[in-house]
């Protein structure tokens, strides 16, 4: 992430700041939908990525499109991403969508795990593979994909998790499954004030293990951190945990190719 994108994500979170509780579920929908219209039109993302123009002529092509559309909330957020300058053309695109993501997760009705929601999905797609290609191939629709999230989570998971979802498989940007999931649930968690920990094991470990591990992790990350379980009989034993981009993996698969590693050399 480039220096002007870091800059321009700081600027639009504050303005969701500022905008107190305007923000509701309707504006963090309108948001993704924008995501989604303006990552469809060449044109659009190149001239709203354009570090040359004016920032009020980008507004004011803002209002234009999407004045009519959206909630005025949403509208001023849209605002304010054009206004900024960030590092390259998608870096647009994570942030409408990192604020549409913050807007959903704060509309969550209190008692609500969505960041759990959407782990559950993720798992539930990584053990099938039509289900996996239903939704990332490139050849279905994004109608037909988001018809096809909200048949799978009907009455079984929150409509913000299933606002959040319908958008990842519409609009991946080259991200599989795994990898959309993870990066929304720790917007989610994020916005809700802790961070997620996902641990991988051979077997579901405990929840007096659960708990043990996740008193250690926020103390050595400084912060509240959920822990989120992945059973995968692929590393044989040990743990492997995934926190934002760091990995600690004690995994026996993992010392195993250490050891093939160092005989083949």
């Amino acid at each position: 992430m480039g220096s002007a994108t870091r800059e321009a994500l700081v600027s639009a979170r504050a303005a969701l700041t500022a905008q107190g509780g305007t923000a509701d579920l309707a504006t963090g929908e309108a948001l993704l939908a924008a995501a989604r219209v303006i990552g469809s039109s060449p044109q659009l993302l190149t001239a709203l990525s354009d570090n040359g123009a004016e920032p009020e002529a980008k507004k004011a092509l803002v209002s234009g499109v999407f004045g009519s559309t959206v909630t005025p909330a949403a509208l001023a957020l849209l605002g304010e991403v054009a206004a900024a300058r960030w590092s390259d053309a998608d870096d647009v695109l994570e942030g409408i969508e990192d604020l549409g993501l913050r807007v959903v997760a704060a509309s969550t009705p209190s008692g609500t795990d969505v960041d759990a929601e959407l782990f559950s999905f993720g798992r539930s797609v990584s053990q099938s593979a039509d289900l996996e290609l239903a939704l990332s191939s490139k050849l279905g629709s994004n109608e037909a994909k988001a018809a096809l999230v909200d048949t799978l989570l009907s009455g079984k998971a929150s409509k913000q998790a299933v606002v959040i979802l319908s958008h990842l498989v519409q609009q991946p940007r080259g991200r599989r499954i795994g990898e959309l999931v993870r990066y929304a649930a720790s917007v989610v968690a994020a916005e809700a004030g802790y961070g997620v920990a996902t641990v991988t094991s051979a077997t579901a470990i405990s929840d007096a293990q659960v708990e043990r591990l996740a008193a250690g992790l926020s103390a050595k990350y400084g912060r509240n951190l959920r822990i989120n379980q992945v059973v995968d009989p692929g590393v044989i034993g040990g743990l492997r945990v995934q926190v934002g981009d760091d990995i600690i993996d004690g995994s026996v698969a993992k010392r195993l190719d250490d050891v093939r590693l160092q005989l083949a050399g």
